[in-house]
Parts: structure tokens; C-alpha cells; sequence
């Protein structure tokens, strides 16, 4: 598992007091009025304001005065510790901790290894099978079981392949 995870990237300067605005990686935007301590690319910031709508996150962060010093954090993501992120409810992980888990069937066949999680009303899993994507829905009935401690993410063989896209 890492110790950073990925929450957000910004977006574009908000306003002229070096405001960035944030693409949320998480479930929930007010998941950022946690975090006293953000990271943009490697360097740490500490978090003065977080405000949310729309969809995105505002956030003024300690050392971004201007727009002109927030227009150079454009397209960076934002990263924080995990010890700082709260626990993901039961049922719930990090995309950071399903990437590169192995995709097997119930019967124990391995169909490749998870490279990508994208983000929608069913998020959308990309799994490598066999030097190909393939990219299937993370709905209910086809992702049977969760191991992230063992690296595993279990599916039922006849329902990923009803609904993946191959």
C-alpha cells in the first residue's frame, strides 16, 4: 500500500487570492475539511480554506498568495498522507489500493491485473488481459468479493463477461 493517496487535482486558479479550484478523487468533496495538510507534486501546503459546489473543491492553502502562483499548480494532483485520510467505510477502499490487485473468477482463474478505476455512478475498472484493456462495471453481482490485503479482487466469471467490454 502507498502512503500518499491521490484525492484531487487542480483544476484552475478561483479569483484573484490564489484560490485553486479541485477536481475531487473522492467520493465525498467534504472529505477535504479534514485535511489540515494537502500535497501539490511534492510539496506540502498547509490548508487555510476548503469550501465545496459544484462538484469541486475551493481551496486556499498557505504559500499561494496570488493567481499568479495558483496558475502554476494547474493540472498537478493533489495528494495527502495516508494517516491523514480517514477510514474508508465497510466496503469501501482507496483506488490506490485496488490498482495492480489480480482480477480472478470465483473458480480461482486469474484474468489479469487492475490498471485504472474510473470514476462514475458504477465505477469503471480497466483490467490488462492479456496485453489488452478490458473494461467491465464495479456493479453489485459482478465483483464478488474484495482483498486488499492479498491483492485480489474477486469477480463471478459469467457476469464480468456479460458485462465487459472486450
Amino acid at each position: 500500500m502507498t502512503d500518499k493517496l491521490i484525492v484531487g487535482e487542480v483544476l484552475k486558479p478561483q479569483g484573484i487570492r490564489g484560490e485553486l479550484k479541485i477536481k475531487p478523487f473522492t467520493d465525498d468533496a467534504q472529505v477535504f475539511r479534514a485535511f489540515s495538510r494537502v500535497f501539490v507534486g511534492e510539496t506540502e501546503y498547509k490548508v487555510l480554506s476548503v469550501r465545496t459546489g459544484g462538484g469541486a473543491v475551493f481551496l486556499g492553502l498557505k504559500g499561494v498568495a496570488d493567481r499568479n502562483a495558483a496558475e502554476l499548480l494547474r493540472g498537478q494532483q493533489i495528494t495527502v498522507l495516508r494517516e491523514d485520510a480517514p477510514v474508508p467505510e465497510e466496503g469501501r477502499y482507496y483506488i490506490a489500493d485496488l490498482l495492480g490487485c489480480r482480477l480472478v473468477t470465483q473458480e480461482g482463474e486469474v484474468l489479469g491485473t487492475l490498471t485504472d478505476v474510473r470514476q462514475a455512478a458504477t465505477d469503471v475498472y480497466t483490467v490488462e488481459m492479456d496485453g489488452k484493456e478490458v473494461l467491465f462495471p464495479a456493479a453489485e453481482g459482478v465483483v464478488t468479493a474484495v482483498d486488499v490485503e492479498g491483492g485480489v479482487i474477486t469477480v463471478d466469471k459469467k457476469r464480468f463477461y456479460e458485462v465487459a467490454v472486450l
